[in-house]
């Protein structure tokens, strides 16, 4: 006689918030500087400058680009506005730093936009494994969120779950 497998974790009131369900798609680019210096090294204003008119900047077009300078040239925060300038009509999000924060920075955006009422007076968890890259810093900001109005915050799969938080 067989039994019938009943699914517990389906059957409670335990909520999942899986961060890769609200992954943008988007291509993220490193947009690199060093090629507009001289000798990678040194910002001269005028270059700079016609590096940026002639550049076809609607290949960014709903990109999520980073820029950076992967030397250590002293660059000019004018500078990197100046490109964000061209950029905003065609990228999604442009910020300065390497593609990791460029990840971290769109999760916060979309965890402060997150309604979060769902989960009021629940046991909540946070699911830990994802195939696209959340940023470690978007798990911090969504159980800061969540721990005033979860009543248990764990990390994990249902099946092996660390807790984190349980109001008293």
């Amino acid at each position: 006689m067989a039994q019938e497998i009943i699914n517990r974790v389906a059957n409670s009131k335990l909520k999942v918030i899986d961060l890769e369900d609200y992954y943008p798609e988007g291509k993220r680019v490193l947009f690199d500087i060093k090629d507009w210096l001289l000798e990678g090294l040194v910002l001269r204003e005028k270059d700079f400058r016609q590096h940026v008119s002639e550049h076809d900047w609607s290949q960014y077009k709903d990109c999520y680009v980073a820029l950076h300078c992967s030397t250590d040239a002293i660059v000019p925060d004018w500078a990197y506005m100046l490109i964000s300038l061209q950029l905003q009509e065609f990228s999604k999000l442009t910020v300065i730093g390497p593609l990791d924060q460029l990840e971290s920075i769109i999760y916060t955006s979309i965890i402060s936009d997150l309604d979060l009422n769902v989960y009021k007076d629940m046991p909540v968890i946070i699911k830990g494994c994802s195939h696209k890259p959340v940023p470690a810093n978007a798990l911090i900001l969504l159980s800061q969120k969540l721990k005033p109005i979860a009543k248990s915050i764990m990390f994990g799969e249902a099946c092996s779950s660390v807790p984190l938080y349980k109001r008293k």
